[in-house]
């Protein structure tokens, strides 16, 4: 008689992703599955799982406790800190790794890489994978001095460890005016991530904001010129599952930002998959990111569509990037993304 599968989750109970695995996994006719959280392996006392079970890593979501065993004491929502969060983060995946008889549903190394936006990019240029040019910066200094000497006028500046567009400012210097877009304010003297994004124009705001970001790195991309629609440009979410593309949104926005928390929205997918080669394209691109994770289940590749409609780059890569509810697969199976994980691994696809 065959062993049934046994899933697990490291994550935060209560958290949106632990509840919709956990649905997808029940509504496959498999025993709910266990839960491990973060707070424990942060503080060092986790235990193991069944035998033979398979545990997936997910986030630690926006628990106000585990993010300050991950970087101090502190406002939850303030931006910074990204070096300490990186490091006790990826400290936390080892121990994940040390817990015994249980397989992985995530490759911890890779993980971390993907919380380095450095790393990442690097790993995906090595690859052939196209990625905007892209250089490291400790300052507001060095990045005018560098932006000067390649001729770039238009960047994104990114806290090297950031996720969700935290600190992420798309930064303009043109004939001695700049131009700094983000979503990060400062409330109190703390920088602090705000759901409404806005325009700085003086050069010293800029600096300071710059600045303070460099502390924890900074990984600079050269502006991408995005496609857009009905006046709004876009690019799009790929999960995809077992290195395959199985997912997709488009996220359009009126600002240099797309992500959805920040005004933008869902745009529709037919724009991109109505245009001849151009969905063939995105997929085979998205394919190849996800191959450089091969011992990922999944990844969520935000790639962007060139203002030719016909180039692609890739932006980034998401550990965590599967958090798309209500969304169908591409097969028309109706699975969600969690569900086409738990389909992947009993099929033996992964």
């Amino acid at each position: 008689m065959t062993t049934p599968v046994r899933f697990g989750v490291v994550g935060t109970p209560g958290d949106r992703r632990v509840t919709m695995f956990r649905d997808a996994v029940v509504g496959r006719g498999l025993a709910e599955p266990y839960v491990i959280s973060w707070l424990d392996v942060l503080a060092g006392r986790a235990a193991g799982g069944p035998e033979g079970s398979l545990l997936r890593v997910d986030s630690p979501g926006e628990d106000a406790r585990a993010d300050e065993l991950l970087r101090g004491p502190g406002d939850p929502a303030r931006v910074g800190g990204g070096a300490a969060w990186h490091k006790a983060f990826t400290a936390g995946l080892e121990r994940v790794a040390a817990i015994p008889g249980v397989r992985l549903l995530g490759d911890v190394g890779e993980i971390g890489v993907m919380f380095d936006k450095r790393r990442c990019h690097a790993v995906l240029a090595g690859a052939g994978v196209p990625v905007p040019g892209a250089f490291e910066a400790g300052s507001y200094e060095e990045l005018r001095e560098e932006m000067a000497r390649r001729g770039w006028a238009r960047v994104f500046v990114k806290p090297a460890h950031g996720s969700s567009a935290s600190g992420v400012v798309a930064f303009q210097a043109h004939a001695g005016r700049v131009r700094a877009v983000t979503s990060a304010t400062w409330i109190g003297g703390v920088l602090c991530n705000s759901l409404r994004v806005r325009t700085m124009t003086e050069e010293a705001e800029a600096r300071r904001l710059v600045d303070f970001l460099a502390a924890d790195g900074l990984h600079v991309e050269r502006w991408f010129p995005k496609a857009s629609s009905g006046g709004r440009v876009f690019d799009l979410r790929v999960v995809t599952v077992a290195g395959a593309p199985t997912h997709a949104v488009v996220r359009t926005s009126r600002s240099p930002m797309t992500n959805l928390h920040l005004g933008g929205s869902r745009g529709d997918l037919e724009t991109v998959r109505s245009r001849p080669g151009l969905w063939e394209r995105v997929l085979e691109v998205c394919a190849r990111a996800a191959a450089c994770f091969p011992g990922s289940l999944s990844t969520g590749v935000d790639v962007m569509v060139g203002a030719d409609w016909r180039s692609v780059a890739v932006a980034e890569v998401n550990a965590f990037g599967d958090l798309l509810p209500g969304l169908g697969d591409f097969s028309g199976h109706g699975r969600d993304t969690y569900a086409e994980q738990v389909e992947a691994v009993i099929d033996g696809r992964w």
